[in-house]
């Protein structure tokens, strides 16, 4: 039999074959970013099967789930390990005594406010809340003003978004030092109350000012917002707890009036986890904790940090972490830079976190 000639090879046009194209359901589920991140995370395909192509796209969405996956582990795990790292610490526990009189006079005004504005830590949206708040508002109109928007990320920002919205609770990001967001807390603030004057209307009253309480933890920016809002110094302001100690009245134009509040707390705070929150964001009195053990526990979250991890010490201080134990890089960065002085060193690490060193983060998320 005779055999035919074989066919002469023809060379490949294209010989590379770019890296497959995540699918229609992974692009719409987790959006632009996401799929740019999976599809540069999958290597270059040299070869001409569908198997490996689909091979390296099953690779390169595998890394994302498990960055995704270990993401979600660190928040359902986070609450947790807090609890096990402050069984051994001293309470965190700080109750000035202006703030008993403030909250017996505060509750009093709340009756006269037509909307609440309670003001929150946008790292910390759940620890910067009073316990009793509901209970003092009631039926009251409320807007919630995240405070230091510039300290998280817009996935924090979306997801807190998304939880209060569920609620039907409008929320408003905000920087106090800035001013970013005041002009529309003063907006809002009117439109929540406006049924006040018509009413008022209705039976004969001529209308008044909107009357609006600004209340929160202390140093949540409650004062700067009120200041960036009239454009002027109205209120004392420095960014310690404990500047704001009574009550004060202020006028934004002739529609609006806005009372400035000191911030208020529990007399005991049950919840170390939201203590230990507190301090490291410096939203509590220093002389309620030990530097040195809020310190350590925060290097202990931040190395666990998906955003964070132990690359960005070693580019902040210049020295290796050895390991995952706050107290002893605290140690080690006390004799690199302080001769020896763990006060100091932990000053250093909390400031630079609340300076936003690391990089925007949160330490709290919606639960789920």
């Amino acid at each position: 039999t005779r055999r035919l000639p074989a066919t002469p090879s023809r060379p490949s046009a294209h010989p590379y074959i770019s890296p497959a194209r995540p699918s229609l359901r992974f692009r719409r589920q987790h959006g632009r970013a996401a799929t740019a991140r999976a599809t540069s995370a999958t290597p270059p395909v040299f070869g001409d099967t569908l198997l490996g192509l689909y091979e390296k796209e099953r690779l390169g969405l595998s890394r994302y789930a498990d960055e995704e996956s270990r993401e979600d582990v660190f928040w359902e795990t986070l609450d947790a390990d807090l609890q096990y790292w402050t069984r051994s610490l001293r309470p965190v526990q700080w109750y000035p005594g202006h703030i008993a009189k403030t909250e017996k006079e505060l509750k009093g005004q709340l009756k006269l406010m037509d909307v609440v504005i309670e003001v929150r830590d946008a790292r910390i949206p759940l620890a910067t809340t009073h316990p009793k708040m509901d209970s003092w508002l009631g039926n009251r109109r409320r807007i919630i003003v995240m405070n230091r928007e510039d300290m998280v990320s817009a996935d924090d920002r979306n997801a807190w978004a998304t939880y209060f919205s569920s609620q039907g609770i409008k929320v408003i990001y905000s920087n106090g030092q800035l001013g970013m967001g005041t002009m529309k807390l003063g907006r809002m603030a009117k439109s929540a109350a406006s049924t006040v004057n018509t009413r008022r209307r209705e039976k004969g009253l001529l209308p008044r000012p909107v009357r609006a309480g600004i209340v929160g933890y202390p140093n949540v920016g409650k004062s700067s917002l009120i200041n960036r809002l009239l454009k002027r110094r109205m209120c004392p302001a420095a960014p310690r707890p404990g500047v704001t100690r009574e009550l004060k009245w202020v006028r934004f134009g002739k529609d609006l009036e806005l009372l400035d509040s000191p911030g208020i707390l529990p007399m005991r705070i049950s919840d170390q986890t939201a203590a230990l929150k507190l301090a490291i964001c410096d939203d509590i009195g220093e002389r309620s904790y030990d530097f040195a053990d809020v310190a350590a526990i925060l290097v202990q979250i931040l190395l666990r940090h998906p955003a964070v991890g132990s690359e960005a010490f070693r580019k902040r201080y210049k020295i290796d972490v050895d390991s995952d134990c706050g107290k002893l890089f605290v140690t080690k960065l006390s004799v690199h830079l302080f001769n020896g002085d763990t006060t100091q060193a932990a000053f250093r690490i909390l400031s630079d976190f609340r300076k936003g060193r690391f990089g925007w983060v949160a330490l709290e998320r919606p639960p789920t």
